[in-house]
């Protein structure tokens, strides 16, 4: 506070002798010629000058992102794990201790309880020095995809194949637009499931469950059938109920009968063409 009043002082002084200075300046001006007075500047109180207000210290970007991974650093062991795995199945890269906190700000290399449950985690793959996502099935595109489905005739869960890589869920749509595989659900899991279409896979069926394909009998109106379809989560491509009901007022319209071809008799008026065939023209009208 004394410097301040100090530096205020001096000001003061300086202040003082510029005026003093302008006033003989002004007072030798006027006696060679006539000029109109300048006015003498205006002195700001002292008073004045300690009131004044600092400006306000406003917070770099820096500062908001040392806030942001201060606040991702200190959250749960779970979400700092969650974020890891996402960096990892995105990229689908392998990274170091450092490279994962330049990424996405955790520390594994800092925080022992991060680093153990990553390393134990069964989606993450940990080789002494880096980390990558670890998939349940090891395929990186569309053949190698075709070739494992192949290998389980019985059928292997889409749920499983999932986070194989990244866009493959394309790739098991595009098999089945090619009929090399069908995608099914399953009735009791309500999953689908993925099975080869390939005639070289040998399938083979249990004669009870042929029987017990054979023994079901199916409803004999279609709207018993299309209940049990409802009941089992399927939409039914028709809705014999309503065609009914239209049938009933109505407004099912019938085809149009085509109109017969008028047959066209042979008068006396008739260019007779064929006059050595008189058989033809026995019933002529008169």
């Amino acid at each position: 506070m004394g410097s301040l009043q100090e530096s205020l002082n001096r000001f003061k002084k300086q202040q003082e002798k510029c005026q003093s200075t302008l006033k003989s300046i002004a007072g030798s001006k006027t006696s060679s010629r006539p000029t109109t007075t300048t006015p003498a500047p205006r002195v700001v109180p002292a008073s004045t000058l300690a009131k004044s207000p600092l400006p306000a210290v406003k917070f770099s970007n820096d500062t908001e992102r040392l806030q942001h991974i201060n606040t991702i650093r200190k959250g749960p062991v779970g979400s700092q794990i969650k974020r890891v795995i996402d960096l990892l199945f995105e990229s689908r890269q392998s990274f170091t201790a450092e490279q994962i906190n330049e990424a996405c700000y955790v520390d594994v290399k800092g925080n022992k309880a991060v680093f153990e449950s990553l390393a134990k985690n069964p989606k993450v793959t940990y080789d002494g020095k880096r980390f990558s996502y670890k998939s349940k099935h090891n395929v990186r595109d569309q053949k190698e995809l075709l070739r494992l489905v192949r290998t389980f005739p019985e059928g292997i869960a889409v749920a499983d194949l999932k986070d194989a890589y990244p866009n493959v869920m394309e790739d098991l749509q595009a098999l089945k637009a090619g009929r090399q595989i069908w995608l099914l659900s399953n009735f009791d899991s309500q999953e689908d499931i993925a099975y080869p279409n390939d005639p070289r896979v040998p399938i083979k069926v249990d004669d009870e469950l042929k029987q017990l394909f054979r023994s079901i009998e199916l409803p004999r109106d279609m709207l018993d059938i299309e209940r049990d379809l409802q009941k089992n989560g399927m939409k039914p491509a028709t809705n014999t109920a309503k065609r009914r009901v239209m049938a009933q007022n109505g407004n099912i319209l019938n085809k149009p009968k085509q109109k017969k071809k008028k047959k066209t008799e042979i008068s006396k008026r008739t260019k007779l063409t064929n006059a050595h065939l008189p058989e033809l023209f026995r019933n002529l009208n008169g």
